[in-house]
């Protein structure tokens, strides 16, 4: 007979032993697997077992005494049973039963694109010290002598970080491809969201120490020395709209004023942002004073340059050569069950789409009242030559009438993006986490994972379980396992689903491998924090966070 799981404390102790993967999965498998049914390169002689015997019987217990009243007994798919908490077993989790020997996954692990980040880091800072050096090279000796003196350079400097960090924003959010597939979606929109605090920080602080060092020279009083420099100053009308629009769209990227928001005005507020640029550069170069030397000069327009040319290419040429492309129309809306359904697509040369599961793009069904919405849906099975499917789950006015769509529908697409991929794997084994409609990219992603691979999927009831068949079935056809874990937030089963007793109660090899993570941002972050508790390392976590 096979031995139960281990104990927590087991886990702790033992978990990087050399040999635990294969103590744990033979500890999931049925005993009568014999040695001499699996060649050595652990593949099947023919077709998937050897012997039609063993196949029958691979899902009968061991001994009747295990499960006298065994109701899965005929099925199938004892692999993705639904789970519950257990006060009897050592993992905490009701038992899933036994089922078939691991194929071996010889594909050498995926390149980390940790160099990337930091070659992209040191980039970063070293535009930003350039930056500054053209107020440091434009600056004579003994030319900052008095408080008004410094609060005209300390004005000057944040003005130029201010600029830079508007352009680098700019350039994040171009969605050009390369910098997509070198950086990642994820830290791309992480790192946007931390320099837009900073941008709006350094342009306010460069309006008040502008508005106090002129007025400390000109003996005036604050308000009205900022009155004559807006109506008296060059390009300042403008540079004043330019600033009111930033704090703006600060203020509505807070998460507490989105997720009050709808996501189309939200999304177009935010576009706004581009006039942020146009309104703003004429000011820095008509009262830049340090952007008039010889190499600023080249510089600060070298970079406007690259700014614009990223997001012509990424936001016009990009999307129409691949529209041209491929022609995208609506071929069919299925339900997959309450307010749940798939958007099947159709196009031409669809095999030469460059994307790949666990992948998004950026969706716009040319309906008359919805023509001028764009949203982002993540691929729901992998793409082939005949179709591409995305899930929706009606939240709003907008996605709701997405499913009342008639075949022959034109779609505009942009992407794909996102570095939720197969590719991006560094361990042998993975496991996938999804909450609600997360599954999605999960389930796509399932269908280029290797063998061993886990599924753990979260929802509230088992009626919102979208994709069961089709989770079922590929955990079958790949060797991979499902667990369901569903109820209320307060129920015993979900609260203990995310506390490390309980994740190592079902992966007890989760630091030894990628663990994938797709659903609403509190699931993402419980996950996130038991992982590290059970200090899986960050360059293990894929993330795919439900966020705009």
């Amino acid at each position: 007979m096979a031995q139960g799981p281990p104990t927590f404390e087991t886990f702790q102790d033992q978990r990087y032993e050399p040999d635990e993967d294969a103590q744990y999965f033979a500890g999931l498998r049925s005993a009568t697997d014999d040695d001499d049914r699996w060649p050595a390169d652990g593949a099947p002689a023919q077709g998937r077992y050897q012997d039609e015997s063993y196949e029958d019987e691979r899902f009968q217990p061991a001994s009747p005494e295990i499960w006298p009243e065994d109701p899965y007994r005929d099925d199938p798919y004892r692999r993705s049973d639904i789970l519950v908490e257990s006060q009897t077993d050592p993992t905490g989790w009701k038992a899933a039963g036994p089922a078939q020997p691991p194929i071996p996954d010889d594909r050498p692990p995926a390149e980390a694109i940790s160099g990337n980040r930091l070659l992209t880091v040191l980039l970063f800072f070293a535009g930003l010290a350039t930056s500054i050096a053209l107020w440091l090279f434009e600056t004579q000796a003994g030319e900052v002598r008095d408080t008004a003196s410094l609060m005209l350079a300390a004005g000057r400097i944040t003005g130029l970080i201010g600029g830079y960090l508007l352009f680098i924003q700019l350039l994040m959010m171009s969605r050009v491809s390369w910098l997509e597939e070198w950086v990642g979606a994820r830290d791309l929109l992480r790192w946007h969201r931390w320099l837009g605090t900073s941008l709006t920080f350094f342009v306010l602080a460069h309006v008040v120490f502008i508005v106090f060092g002129y007025a400390l020279t000109a003996e005036t009083g604050v308000v009205e020395q900022g009155w004559t420099i807006i109506t008296t100053l060059p390009e300042m009308l403008s540079a004043t709209a330019a600033t009111i629009i930033l704090v703006v769209i600060s203020l509505i990227s807070m998460r507490a004023a989105k997720t009050r928001l709808p996501y189309e005005l939200w999304h177009l507020i935010h576009l706004t942002g581009y006039l942020v640029l146009l309104l703003g550069y004429g000011h820095q170069v008509a009262t830049g004073a340090n952007l008039s030397g010889p190499f600023a000069s080249i510089f600060w327009p070298a970079l406007t340059a690259l700014v614009i040319s990223a997001l012509v290419w990424g936001r016009l040429v990009e999307p129409l050569w691949l529209n041209l492309r491929h022609r995208f129309e609506v071929a069919e809306v299925v339900s997959e069950g309450g307010n749940t359904f798939s958007i099947y697509i159709d196009g031409k040369s669809l095999d030469k789409l460059p994307a790949q599961a666990g992948q998004f793009m950026r969706w716009r069904f040319l309906t008359r009242n919805g023509w001028w919405q764009s949203h982002p849906f993540s691929l729901s099975a992998a793409p082939n030559a005949q179709w591409l499917r995305l899930t929706v789950t009606a939240v709003g006015g907008h996605t709701s009438l997405l499913a009342q769509m008639k075949p022959g529908t034109p779609v505009w697409a942009e992407g794909p993006f996102g570095v939720f991929t197969a590719q991006r794997r560094t361990r042998r084994r993975a496991l996938l986490i999804a909450g609600g409609s997360g599954i999605a990219p999960i389930r796509a992603l399932l269908e280029d994972m290797p063998a061993d691979t886990i599924v753990i999927y979260r929802a509230g009831r088992p009626d919102e379980l979208v994709f069961r068949g089709e989770l079922e079935e590929l955990a079958e056809q790949r060797d991979a396992w499902v667990r369901y874990i569903v109820g209320g937030r307060n129920d015993p089963g979900p609260r203990r689903l995310f506390t490390p007793e309980g994740l190592l109660g079902l992966v007890p090899d989760v630091s030894r491998r990628d663990v994938y993570l797709c659903g609403p941002p509190g699931l993402v972050e419980a996950a996130v924090g038991t992982l590290r508790e059970l200090e899986v390392p960050d360059s293990q976590l894929h993330l795919d966070p439900f966020e705009f």
